[in-house]
C-alpha cells in the first residue's frame, strides 16, 4: 500500500514555451483558468504536497502549490532536471509526476499509477524479485515519460546522470526497474498542448462533450 502521505505530486511548469511564442505554458488561459490549476485539481488531495517546478512568475504559481521549487541548476535544461529537482524536495518516499500543459489528464490519474506499482511490488516480493522504481504511463501505443510515479530514493543516482550530461528522461528511466501503466482506454488524455491551435481544439472539444478522462474516485486514504 502507498498511501497518500507517502506522495508528493510534482507538476512540471518549468519550459521555455517555445512553441508558445516564449510564454509561460502552466499559465497559459485555458476554458478560463491556467492550464496548470486544471493540472493541479488531478493531484490535490491525493498526495501529501503539491510542488510546481517553475523557473519564472513564480508568485503567479504560489497560490496552487504547496511549494513553489525552480530547478537545481539554471538553464532550463529540460525537464529531467524538474524531475531532479522535485525528487530533492520531495519529503515523502514516492514523487509522482506530471505537465503541466495536459488539463484531459484522468481524474483517477494518482490511482492508477499507484494501483500499478503496488501490484507490480506485490508481485515483486511474492516471486523474490527486484522492487519496481519507476511506473510510466503507457497509452497502448506510446509512453508518456512525464506523468510517471518515481522512488524518491533515486535522487543521487539522477544526480550523477545530470552530471555525465544526460538529460533525456527515457535513458534515465532504463537504468532502473520500471513498468507501464496502462491508460489506453484514454489516451486522448495525455495529449501535451504545445501550441495555440493545439489548445484551442481541445477546449472546444471538452466544452462539447465528454473529454474521455475516466471516472471519479475518491482520493487516497491517509
Amino acid at each position: 500500500m502507498i498511501t497518500r502521505d507517502e506522495l508528493t505530486g510534482l507538476i512540471l511548469a518549468g519550459g521555455q514555451g517555445r512553441r508558445m511564442g516564449g510564454r509561460d505554458k502552466g499559465l497559459e488561459p485555458f476554458a478560463g483558468r491556467p492550464l496548470v490549476a486544471h493540472v493541479r485539481e488531478r493531484l490535490a488531495g491525493r498526495v501529501a504536497e503539491v510542488l510546481i517546478n517553475a523557473n519564472r512568475n513564480a508568485e503567479a504559481y504560489a497560490p496552487l502549490a504547496d511549494r513553489v521549487i525552480q530547478d537545481a541548476e539554471g538553464g532550463f535544461q529540460g525537464p529531467l532536471m524538474g524531475i531532479y529537482s522535485g525528487l530533492r524536495a520531495a519529503h515523502t518516499p514516492w514523487l509522482l509526476v506530471v505537465p503541466c500543459d495536459t488539463p484531459a489528464l484522468p481524474h483517477d490519474l494518482v490511482e492508477r499509477m499507484v494501483d500499478r506499482m503496488v501490484t507490480r511490488l506485490a508481485a515483486a516480493a511474492d516471486k523474490n524479485q527486484g522492487e519496481c522504481d519507476i511506473a510510466v504511463a503507457f497509452d497502448g501505443e506510446r509512453l508518456h515519460p512525464v506523468v510517471a510515479l518515481i522512488r524518491t530514493a533515486l535522487v543521487d543516482d539522477l544526480a550523477a546522470a545530470l552530471a555525465d550530461g544526460e538529460r533525456k528522461i527515457d535513458r534515465w528511466y532504463a537504468r532502473h526497474a520500471w513498468c507501464r501503466v496502462d491508460v489506453s482506454d484514454c489516451p486522448d488524455a495525455f495529449a501535451n498542448l504545445n501550441t495555440d491551435d493545439e489548445k484551442q481544439r481541445l477546449e472546444h472539444a471538452l466544452s462539447e462533450g465528454d473529454s474521455g478522462t475516466g471516472g471519479e474516485k475518491e482520493p487516497l486514504s491517509p
